[in-house]
């Protein structure tokens, strides 16, 4: 876990199956509120789809820093740093502990992702792409029904370049209450 860092520049060949199963199923094992495994993993390898999310999450990112002043990405950014695959994370919101389900599902992808040897980059606004009209028709392609909140995205593949080596850790990180 030390050396997992997020990468932003990934390589076009697509991981194999397994690995990207692998990568799931450690997803599935992640802690829960009272153990009601409130998320779901789309693991999105068709690059129509990829690239349609791509799209409609660089609208909302630029959308988001035209409201405050800032400048937006170019023409044809892609905020997933062409990475092949992305593992949707959604959750019910049903279950009060939904989103914190749902960042545990990314964290455990995340370093699993390491473990196998693959890079990753968690990506945010998956909560506004699935409350869109798109995307809730994106959903509804796919087969998923009930009231699922977008958590975020975990985009996977093989790096393009070195991976930056960790910061120190601050020094105040831990605290001790004895």
């Amino acid at each position: 876990m030390k050396a997992r860092r997020s990468c932003r520049a990934f390589l076009s060949d697509m991981p194999e199956h397994e690995l990207i199963a692998r990568v799931c199923e450690a997803g599935t094992w992640a802690p829960t509120g009272h153990g009601k495994q409130s998320p779901i993993i789309v693991a999105v390898t068709n690059p129509d789809l990829r690239n349609r999310l791509s799209q409609m999450n660089a609208t909302i990112w630029n959308n988001l820093k035209r409201q405050r002043g800032e400048k937006t990405a170019p023409d044809g950014f892609d905020p997933f740093y062409g990475a092949p695959v992305v593992l949707i994370v959604l959750a019910d919101r049903s279950v009060p502990t939904y989103l914190y389900d749902g960042c545990s599902v990314l964290t455990n992808l995340a370093n699993a992702a390491h473990a196998v040897g693959l890079a990753s980059c968690w990506i945010h606004r998956a909560k506004e792409e699935f409350d869109s009209p798109e995307g809730k028709q994106i959903l509804k392609e796919l087969g998923i029904e009930g009231d699922y909140e977008g958590i975020d995205h975990l985009v996977l593949g093989y790096p393009a370049k070195d991976i930056p080596s960790p910061l120190p850790r601050k020094a105040d990180y831990v605290r001790w209450a004895e």
